[in-house]
């Protein structure tokens, strides 16, 4: 069982910020099984079929909810990798969660509770997103509303708290207060290294921190790493600034498991 693996191993979550072509998840998705060979670890494949929370209107959100969901079904049929994917709207919860293994709850939404309990009441795992607005502790709530349906597979996930204006800070204390609660923390080191806003109608980042968030998340225990990855980032449809390089995944995961 999938939720099992989560609790007693490390895991990765990785692929491209939103789905930009069923080719391109084909690339990402045939090197994330040879990884997960190679260390012989969990690796769930994560795309959006639609960033609903793009800075601008006029910014790329991806294919929708109906392509995109085809999409992800034939990742997940031809690599035997568990999907993830994230809801905007409780509506969204019962078709996502019909491929979905995770479904992931975006930070600026994890006080959303009829998306929660939407999400909870498929049965699949829940992964809650901590708002930049909120603490660990904070999260106890958010947990709440999933586990009120019945549904105790929950992950919950770091990526940082807003610091002035286009800047986010981690707070790594923040990985064993969410752990209290008895669930899987995630550290989210692409979304940490975001520039809100911060690049003239589109969120800007720090690339070259990523792996640091990773190594620092490590020693304070994380259960799992959330990196987003894409052969060419610069010419990405969504926070290039942000992802890794695909090539050179492999590197930093060895960094970061040897």
């Amino acid at each position: 069982m999938l939720y099992q693996k989560l609790t007693s191993a490390p895991f990765i979550i990785a692929g491209p910020c939103v789905i930009e072509s069923k080719s391109l998840l084909f690339e990402i998705a045939e090197e994330l099984v040879r990884l997960q060979t190679l260390f012989s670890i969990p690796i769930i494949f994560k795309a959006s079929f639609d960033k609903a929370n793009r800075t601008s209107i006029n910014s790329f959100r991806g294919p929708g909810l109906k392509k995109g969901i085809e999409i992800l079904a034939a990742v997940k049929e031809k690599y035997q990798l568990p999907i993830t994917t994230d809801i905007h709207e409780s509506g969204q919860a019962a078709p996502v969660g019909e491929v979905a293994d995770i479904l992931q709850i975006p930070a600026f939404l994890c006080r959303q509770t009829d998306l929660l309990v939407a999400a909870g009441k498929t049965n699949k795992i829940v992964n809650i997103k901590k708002a930049q607005f909120l603490s660990g502790q904070d999260m106890q709530f958010p947990v709440e509303k999933v586990i009120s349906t019945g549904n105790h597979k929950v992950l919950l996930t770091e990526r940082g708290n807003m610091y002035g204006y286009n800047n986010l800070a981690v707070d790594f204390r923040n990985i064993p207060d969410m752990q209290a609660f008895g669930y899987p923390v995630v550290m989210d080191c692409t979304h940490a290294v975001q520039r809100p806003g911060g690049a003239g109608g589109k969120t800007g980042g720090n690339r070259e921190f990523v792996p640091a968030m990773a190594y620092a998340a490590k020693s304070f225990g994380a259960n799992g790493y959330f990196f987003e990855v894409h052969p060419n980032p610069e010419i990405a449809k969504s926070d290039g600034p942000n992802m890794l390089y695909l090539k050179d995944f492999e590197q930093v995961l060895t960094k970061l498991f040897k």
